[in-house]
């Protein structure tokens, strides 16, 4: 039997070497904060450009749409979290039901790491198994495709 070669490590290069420099001298909520500024931003851009308001000729956004004409997993995410900011739980719900439900799990995932890694609070977990989550994205893939079905019931899903 051969002998299996045994290859040294790769050494990180220097960008490699900065951020990880950089992550052992920041403190400990930086990483937090980073994460509430961009779902800050992404809030902020979604009530700056009211997603609902668009031209009806207006090219989409979205890649996925804009080259095959289908909806995508995310498509009416943006306008069902306008529709949250602006207290409208059945038009959020219209636009994308399954991220009006997903929406305050996150939420308490990331309060929970945030506070963890900020200020040491210990909330309790949420217990979300493997299988769970497998079935959410089994669930999250079927609306999808049901969603770009073009006749009757179906139709009644695209927004």
């Amino acid at each position: 039997m051969a002998a299996v070669p045994v290859y040294p490590a790769p050494q990180p290069d220097r960008l490699t070497r900065f951020v990880l420099r950089l992550q052992e001298r920041s403190p400990r909520w930086a990483a937090p904060l980073a994460a509430l500024g961009c779902v800050g931003a992404g809030i902020g851009y979604t009530l700056m450009i009211d997603p609902t308001r668009s031209a009806p000729d207006a090219a989409p956004t979205c890649l996925l749409k804009l080259t095959t004409g289908l909806d995508c997993p995310g498509c009416g995410g943006t306008r069902a979290l306008w529709y949250l900011l602006h207290a409208d739980l059945p038009a959020a719900a219209r636009h994308h039901l399954l991220l009006v439900f997903a929406l305050p799990f996150l939420a308490y995932l990331f309060v929970a790491w945030a506070g963890r890694q900020a200020f040491g609070w210990r909330l309790p977990q949420l217990r979300i198994s493997n299988k769970l989550i497998g079935v959410f994205l089994a669930a999250w893939l079927a609306f999808s495709v049901v969603r770009n079905l073009p006749w009757a019931p179906f139709t009644a899903l695209y927004v």
